[in-house]
C-alpha cells in the first residue's frame, strides 16, 4: 500500500518557486531572507511530499526536472491564492472590504448622515453601503433580527433586542415662510403660536408628546392645520406659508433657503438619536469601524446639532 502524501507546507512551496526563479539554493535563500540550509530543508520537505526529485545539480546550479516544470504553474497559482487570502484577511481586519446595511429615517439619511457616509466611503473605497428607511417599529425589528447591521433611531429606546449608543442631539425649531408675520422675530416662544396654524409631525411619538405637553403647560390651544410624519413634507408646506412647522433643526437644515427660514423655539425641546445594533451578537469589524467613524464625525460638528 502506497504511503499517503505528507501535508503540503506553503513555505516549502515558496522555496520551490524561489529556487526555480533564482537557479540556486543560495540565491533563493537570499530572496526569501533565509539561510541556504533552511531552503534545502524546505525543498527536501516538498520533494518528500510529491514523492520524487525536483532538481538535479549541474555545476553550481539547480536545474528543474520536467516534473518540476509541470508543477510550477500550479504552485504559482496556489501561492497567488494564499496571497489573496492574506490580503482579504487584511482588508477585513482594516474594515476595507464588505457590505454594510444601515437603516435610518429618510430625512436623517439625506441630512446629517449624508456627509458622514460619503466620508466613510472615501476612506474605505472597497466597502459598499446599503441605506434603507423604515418606520421606527420596523427599523427596530430589522436591526434586532440582524437583517441590517446597524441603524439610527430617535431616543428613548428600550427594545430588548437592541443595543443603543446615544450619538447626537438637536433642538426643535420653527420652520416658516419669510412672508409669515413671525418671521421677523429672532426666536419664537410657545405663546407666540396662539391662534397660529401649525404643521406637526409624529403623532403618538415621544417628541410629539413633548410638544403637546409644552402647549398644555403654557395653556396655549394648538391649532393643527396639517399632520405628517416626515420633516421634508412639513417643510414643504411651511414654505408655502400654510403654517409653522415645529421640526428637528438637524433634519430641517437641508431644506432651509430663501423661501424657508428656521427660528429657535422656546421652551427648548431636544431630539436625541442613538446608534442601534442587535443585542444578539457583537458588532462585526466593519460595523464597529462605521460606528467609531460616525461618533468621531458627530463629535467634531457640535454646531450641526
Amino acid at each position: 500500500m502506497k504511503a499517503p502524501l505528507q501535508p503540503l507546507n506553503l513555505r516549502s512551496l515558496e522555496a520551490f518557486q524561489a529556487i526555480l526563479q533564482a537557479g540556486s539554493a543560495t540565491a533563493a535563500a537570499k530572496q526569501l531572507g533565509m539561510t541556504q540550509p533552511g531552503i534545502s530543508r524546505l525543498l527536501a520537505s516538498f520533494e518528500e511530499h510529491v514523492g520524487f526529485q525536483l532538481f538535479y545539480r549541474e555545476k553550481s546550479r539547480l536545474v528543474p526536472t520536467e516534473e518540476a516544470l509541470a508543477l510550477s504553474k500550479e504552485a504559482a497559482l496556489i501561492l497567488d491564492s494564499a496571497e489573496r487570502i492574506g490580503q482579504l484577511a487584511k482588508n477585513l481586519f482594516n474594515s476595507d472590504l464588505g457590505w454594510l446595511k444601515v437603516v435610518a429615517p429618510n430625512s436623517f439619511i439625506a441630512g446629517p448622515l449624508a456627509d458622514v457616509v460619503a466620508d466613510f466611503l472615501r476612506k474605505h473605497p472597497r466597502v459598499n453601503i446599503s441605506l434603507d428607511t423604515h418606520s421606527p417599529a420596523s427599523a427596530r425589528e430589522i436591526v434586532a433580527r440582524r437583517s441590517a447591521d446597524c441603524g439610527f433611531i430617535q431616543l428613548p429606546e428600550n427594545h430588548p433586542g437592541l443595543v443603543c449608543e446615544p450619538m447626537l442631539q438637536s433642538d426643535t425649531v420653527c420652520a416658516l415662510s419669510p412672508e409669515h408675520p413671525l418671521a421677523k422675530k429672532n426666536m419664537i416662544d410657545v405663546s407666540d403660536l396662539r391662534g397660529e396654524n401649525l404643521i406637526l409631525l409624529g403623532k403618538g411619538r415621544y417628541t410629539r408628546q413633548q410638544i403637546d405637553n409644552v402647549f398644555f403647560q403654557a395653556k396655549v390651544p394648538m391649532k393643527v392645520r396639517l399632520e405628517t410624519h416626515t420633516v421634508a413634507i412639513a417643510c414643504t408646506f411651511a414654505r408655502r406659508n400654510l403654517g409653522i412647522a415645529l421640526v428637528n433643526q438637524m433634519l430641517a437644515q437641508q431644506y432651509a433657503d430663501k423661501d424657508l427660514i428656521l427660528l429657535p423655539f422656546t421652551p427648548q425641546l431636544t431630539y436625541e438619536y442613538g446608534f442601534i445594533t442587535s443585542a444578539h451578537a457583537p458588532m462585526n469589524r466593519l460595523t464597529q469601524a462605521f460606528f467609531e467613524h460616525c461618533r468621531a464625525c458627530f463629535e467634531q460638528k457640535p454646531d450641526a446639532v
